[in-house]
């Protein structure tokens, strides 16, 4: 059964859409009690609020997809020493529900994007679409039900493709490229079609999601055995969670005011991390939770439910037909991986999302990886969110992975 955290997580992520409103209206009327609104940071710019106070130059970039989406990209191309990157560029892409602020919110010894610019890299930070910096469209609005209409399979196609051809055409370099949690499952996914593969140099995938059927998280085993992303969708709430402006201050009341520890609902997400500062759940709440699709977490489910990574499930053989041309959605091998790429891969035994046996089962594919082309460094105490915000990730991870990217 669900522990108590689990529950709370999935009430506040599943049914804030329908007080969305009502949320909306108590905080705004409470401006005065110390509340983080979430929506007060939007017309602010990742280089504004978290590069530029740090001391560091940070350029905005845009960048538009074939289907369309106007997304953010931010440049770090000097570090604090003042001195112009004299190594090659490198793209970070973030995870699901969390935009690139998250490789930043520590203090420039302790984040990974402060730490590759002080270390000579071209460092370029990605935001997905539908994150708050990359709701732009040629022709939809975020409040038109076709702007949520993608999974992971879109980001692969039109995301990072746009994200990994700009950088490379603005540097006019191959780049090396770190994920974590689902930038690593799209990085995964693109690398095994050896899709512009000639653009990278190597990569380094924190907390790697490939599959996904092992995992101890009680929160995706319950969402995904009871449909509910299906049933979001089915309703029509097409983005995720519902009621997105609301939720931040949601979450913050939900801590402050009732006296439950927000690390506790961190952990039902992420699993029992180690090595966060007490402040680092205040400072996330002020950036994140940041929305995706309803259909990308369909996507998600389906891949618990099936053990599989495969492209999105329509449901029924004809409308897979219409789209892949066969009645079933194509899979993505992992062992067609080139042999030859450089891959680091990290990993802790406490995370409940890039859980040890399904690290395992992916590192089963990659078992013919040649020898020196493939690192893995495994932290027994580290769980999903450490790998961005854990103290110690610097000396654990970081590090390993800069001495990585200067052998490629």
């Amino acid at each position: 059964m669900p522990n108590f955290s689990s529950t709370l997580t999935l009430l506040v992520l599943f049914s804030v859409s329908a007080n969305a409103a009502a949320i909306e209206k108590v905080f705004s009327a409470k401006a005065n009690d110390d509340i983080i609104i979430h929506q007060s940071i939007t017309d602010d710019s990742i280089c504004k609020s978290l590069v530029q106070p740090q001391g560091y130059v940070c350029e905005e970039h845009k960048v538009t997809t074939k289907d369309g989406y106007i997304l953010s990209i931010q440049r770090i191309p000097v570090g604090r020493s003042g001195k112009t990157a004299d190594r090659p560029p490198v793209l970070l892409q973030h995870g699901i529900l969390v935009d690139a602020a998250t490789w930043l919110l520590n203090s420039p010894d302790e984040s990974l994007g402060f730490i590759l610019a002080d270390n000579g890299f071209d460092v370029w930070l990605a935001n997905t679409r539908g994150t708050k910096y990359s709701r732009g469209h040629t022709s939809l609005s975020p409040n038109d039900s076709a702007y949520w209409e993608w999974s992971w399979d879109e980001l692969i196609l039109y995301d990072l493709s746009a994200f990994v051809q700009y950088v490379h055409d603005q540097t006019g370099q191959k780049l090396h490229y770190v994920g974590h949690s689902l930038g690593t499952l799209i990085a995964l996914a693109s690398f095994s079609k050896q899709e512009q593969l000639k653009m990278f140099r190597a990569a380094a995938l924190l907390s790697p999601i490939a599959y996904l059927n092992q995992i101890p998280s009680e929160l995706m085993a319950v969402a995904a055995e009871l449909y509910l992303a299906e049933e979001l969708y089915r309703m029509g709430h097409l983005q995720f969670p519902p009621g997105w402006d609301g939720l931040a201050p949601f979450l913050e009341t939900v801590c402050n005011k009732t006296g439950y520890n927000c690390f506790d609902l961190l952990t039902a997400v992420t699993g029992p991390n180690c090595c966060l500062n007490s402040s680092t759940v205040d400072v996330v709440l002020k950036h994140e939770p940041q929305p995706t699709s309803t259909k990308n977490m369909v996507h998600l489910s389906q891949m618990f439910r099936t053990a599989t990574i495969a492209m999105y499930d329509y449901g029924n053989k004809d409308q897979n037909m219409r789209h892949y041309g066969q009645p079933t959605p194509p899979a993505y091998n992992m062992t067609g991986i080139p042999k030859d790429f450089p891959l680091f891969l990290g990993y802790g035994g406490k995370d409940i999302l890039g859980d040890v046996k399904d690290v395992k089962s992916l590192l089963n594919d990659l078992k013919d990886h040649d020898k020196g082309k493939l690192v893995v460094v495994y932290s027994k105490d580290y769980a999903h969110a450490d790998f961005i915000l854990g103290v110690n990730a610097n000396k654990l991870f970081y590090d390993p992975i800069v001495s990585f990217f200067k052998l490629h």
